[in-house]
């Protein structure tokens, strides 16, 4: 009885769960789409491709670090490597290590105080730079060693670059070297690397790699010697060949070593320190920093379309830090169309097969884009149209720096580039300390123009015993606003504000379903509104007031800035209704004059700031300056605010 009691259950249990979800799927489908932005449109067209992304943001982040190459230089410049450094490792043990180098490699690896003076520094002071230079050679080296192996040049020349630019391809020298190989600007142009407003070809990982080897085959051809190509590298042919000959003719670096430049001296030294640093990291204790998976998976398309870094972004959903890291020879992140030159952009593996895939969408968009930026020359009325649908605000705000905070981290959040964050804040480096307040400008762009409206002088209210209409009003549009995000289409905002798509058409002056992410939108649009002034008389208190204009006590409050229910005889405060809305104010009590007629009523005038005896008689039908003066015993023409004139009659 209970197996028969339990297996009801369970048939029971299985068809309530088939019948709710197949109640859910109806009440999905029920629900509308939503119309997207352009690029989100665009975007949904995607074809897209199950490809593990093969990069790890926090490896990319310590890959776009600039640090490294102030370091290196600093270190070359002003290490003393005549001074001693103490530091666990024998001479000994050293001599042999060195031995073991020189016996696999092309260059004269010997032992020399001045060469372990260098070591131990390397390994005492910089183990945290090595750790970082190694998780860098992982994505540089394959590449270089593919290059030197082509060109018959030793693979330890790999080294070279980490001295020359502490593996940065936006390295700039104080001389102007740049790059990787850190190519003067002529000898760039002598080996082809292009060098024009948006590119600089000595930045670019193959082809400065290409040059650089070339230069090497070159210099060996004139030395026949490895040590002195990497002597002339850093100091110029000519003066290794001064050197030579100050020295007596000798060919041998460290023999010519004290005739060559002071920065040539600690030069090769810093090489092979660096050389035994790499080959020994784990006797010594480095660990490479490395990223979660093994290969850095890229590959380069032919763009046929200009296009900036930032739509790319927006389009393949990855940082512009990542395109400026991946693509260095664009100096001004953008990527240049020409006939006459091809342009091609490095991008990983899976944004790799959604450009492929989506190229007409993604030019389209490309062109879109620019083309909605004010051309010159345009006619009067073209620009009057861009003006009115939108225009850009920059807005300065500030963010605090909390415990665990990386620039990479306060950038994306607030949709920005790291390079933004560092110029706008002065900052040389990515270190941040907790606590520090960073600035962030941002552009909204506002998708309305508001329309001027003439302003006319708002008539002074006058407190009565009878019903009295203000005119001249002066309107005031007023509304909420709602500032785009990702994602959100005019229908979705519509729907979250309870209005229609025609509503926020209207109230934006939109001719199109079409909004940009960061645009400002009216979402709910009130009535043209006045302002009355209340003079509070004796007696009243808030929620008289208010229950008199039709309003809330917490109106009343925001609108004069009231912080309590508290106030004071006499003051005025200001009501905002619609413009429409005629004012009703309620009798006030007063005492009958003697042998007055029933009749007839009395008015109070509140004299105003500005006002003169001829301007309220003006104001008021019927009135004379003669009248104002008898009904309140005034003898000359001199009044002042806050004065209450009987207006009988």
């Amino acid at each position: 009885m209970n197996l028969r009691n339990t297996t009801l259950l369970a048939v029971l249990f299985s068809a309530s769960v088939f019948y709710a979800q197949d109640s859910t799927l109806v009440d999905v489908n029920t629900i509308a789409e939503p119309k997207l932005s352009y690029l989100d449109s665009i975007k949904s067209t995607f074809q897209k491709h199950d490809v593990a992304a093969c990069v790890d943001e926090r490896w990319m982040n310590e890959l776009s670090n600039q640090d490294l190459y102030s370091e290196m230089i600093a270190d070359i410049e002003n290490t003393n490597i005549d001074e001693k450094v103490d530091y666990d490792l024998s001479t000994e043990l050293l001599k042999e290590r060195l031995k073991a180098l020189d016996a696999k490699s092309a260059f004269h690896i010997e032992y020399n105080p001045g060469l372990e003076n260098i070591i131990k520094h390397y390994l005492k002071n910089r183990k945290r730079s090595y750790e970082r230079l190694m998780a860098l050679s992982q994505y540089y080296f394959p590449i270089f060693e593919e290059a030197l192996a082509k060109y018959n040049v030793p693979l330890e020349i790999k080294y070279l670059a980490v001295v020359e630019s502490a593996l940065n391809p936006r390295a700039v020298s104080k001389a102007g070297a740049t790059g990787l190989w850190q190519f003067m600007y002529g000898t760039g142009k002598q080996y082809n690397l292009d060098i024009t407003t948006f590119t600089d070809e000595r930045s670019d990982l193959l082809k400065a790699t290409d040059a650089a080897c070339q230069y090497m085959v070159n210099m060996y051809k004139i030395f026949g010697d490895w040590d002195l190509v990497l002597a002339s590298y850093n100091a110029g042919p000519g003066n290794v060949s001064k050197a030579i000959r100050r020295s007596g003719g000798k060919q041998n670096y460290w023999n010519i070593r004290p005739y060559l430049p002071k920065e040539t001296q600690g030069y090769v030294p810093a090489f092979l320190a660096t050389m035994y640093v790499f080959e020994y990291h784990k006797e010594h204790g480095i660990k490479p920093e490395k990223p979660i998976v093994n290969h850095f998976a890229t590959d380069t398309i032919m763009v046929k379309n200009k296009m900036s870094f930032k739509q790319l972004s927006d389009l393949l959903d990855m940082p512009v830090e990542q395109l400026q890291f991946l693509n260095p020879s664009y100096k001004r992140d953008f990527i240049p169309f020409q006939e006459d030159k091809k342009h091609f952009v490095r991008l990983p593996l899976d944004k790799v097969a959604i450009f492929t895939s989506n190229e007409n969408q993604i030019y389209a968009y490309c062109d879109y884009d620019f083309n909605k930026r004010e051309k010159p020359f345009s006619s009067q009325e073209m620009v009057a149209d861009a003006s009115s649908d939108a225009s850009v605000v920059s807005k300065t705000k500030y963010h605090k720096v909390r415990r665990g905070e990386s620039l990479g981290l306060i950038a994306k959040k607030n949709g920005v580039t790291v390079s933004e964050l560092k110029r706008w804040n002065g900052l040389r480096s990515n270190t941040i300390s907790a606590g520090r307040n960073l600035k962030i400008i941002k552009e909204e762009r506002i998708a309305f123009t508001p329309k001027k409206v003439v302003e006319s002088p708002v008539s002074k209210a006058v407190v009565s015993t009878d019903t009295i209409k203000v005119k001249n009003v002066k309107p005031i549009e007023a509304g909420n606003y709602h500032v785009v995000e990702k994602g959100e289409s005019l229908f979705s905002i519509a729907q979250k504000y309870d209005v229609t798509n025609e509503e926020l058409k209207t109230w934006n002056e939109l001719e199109q379903d079409n909004i940009l992410v960061g645009s400002k939108l009216i979402v709910r649009f009130l009535e043209k509104q006045k302002t009355e002034n209340h003079i509070v008389l004796a007696g009243e208190n808030l929620s008289a007031i208010a229950k008199k204009y039709g309003v809330t006590i917490e109106q009343v409050k925001e609108w004069n800035d009231l912080e309590d229910n508290n106030i004071k005889l006499g003051s005025t405060l200001k009501i905002m209704l619609p413009a429409n809305k005629e004012v009703v104010v309620a009798e006030a009590k007063t005492k009958k004059p003697e042998k007055q007629s029933p009749y007839k009523s009395e008015k109070i005038y509140i004299v105003q700031k500005g006002d003169s005896l001829f301007s309220i008689s003006q104001k008021i039908k019927g009135v004379t300056v003669s009248d104002l003066k008898k009904w309140n015993g005034i003898s000359g023409k001199n009044i002042k605010p806050g004065m209450k004139l009987k207006i009988s009659g």
